[in-house]
């Protein structure tokens, strides 16, 4: 089975160029896995422009070295999700292999195509843009009060959009953090609760002696045990039900 290291990137301007958000991309790259029987081993998210090269990017970083590591190959959802410039295809094609998911079955010679495809097709609306923008400007400065009222919807849009943006990706990303945590410490707390203990704080006595902590870093308490048992859906009765059924059943 091929093992790959997801990457998903988001850029700081929204949900980037190719409109994919977090959770789209997250749902492109699991089916791609699945219906090619790739193994996802890792998951990195990057909130950055797609100008920086992968390398240059903190997440993206360290994708690399988990691929390299593990002799796994990168997936992203997109080709524009690991970057916008020929240039840094290229050069990332000589530090790992890679797959896309919209296209997983394409080769070196094809995705090098695409990119320089999409690089130009890139250049000719930027440069459209820039050429309208240039126009109505222009008739702003001469004093025509429709330009004028455009630019400054547009001005406005873009911060509306920008503050927005950043609101959306920061709360994604922080639930996904969360969500991930909480399943990994997920068996450990039903564990301690196995073994009979009947108050908040004996279970946070028995996290911290199995060396865990709490997504700050800090120690556990009762207050922190009672949070994180009431966002599992746990309880001490259900745990001694729990027993009971697998006492019976061994």
């Amino acid at each position: 089975m091929l093992n790959v290291v997801a990457y998903i990137r988001c850029s700081t301007s929204g949900q980037g160029e190719s409109g994919l958000g977090l959770e789209a991309q997250r749902d492109y790259i699991e089916r791609a896995a699945q219906a090619n029987g790739w193994n996802i081993i890792g998951e990195f998210i990057d909130v950055v422009s797609g100008k920086l090269a992968l390398e240059e990017r903190p997440e993206g970083k360290k994708a690399l070295a988990i691929c390299k590591e593990s002799d796994a190959k990168l997936l992203v959802a997109k080709l524009d999700r690991l970057s916008r410039s020929v240039l840094h295809i290229a050069q990332l094609m000589e530090q790992v292999d890679f797959k896309v998911a919209t296209m997983p079955q394409a080769n070196t010679f094809q995705l090098h195509l695409f990119a320089a495809l999409a690089q130009q097709e890139r250049e000719f609306i930027a440069q459209r843009t820039r050429d309208a923008l240039a126009a109505l400007q222009r008739r702003a400065d001469a004093g025509d009060e429709t330009a004028i009222e455009k630019i400054n919807n547009r001005t406005q849009a873009l911060k509306k959009g920008r503050a927005v943006a950043d609101i959306t990706v920061a709360n994604t990303i922080r639930m996904s953090k969360v969500t991930r945590y909480q399943t990994a410490i997920e068996p450990h707390l039903k564990s301690c609760l196995h073994d009979k203990v009947k108050t908040l704080q004996s279970v946070a006595d028995c996290l911290n002696r199995k060396g865990f902590r709490t997504p700050r870093g800090s120690e556990f308490n009762a207050t922190a045990i009672r949070r994180l048992m009431l966002a599992l859906d746990l309880s001490f009765a259900k745990a001694d039900k729990a027993s009971s059924i697998q006492s019976r059943i061994g």
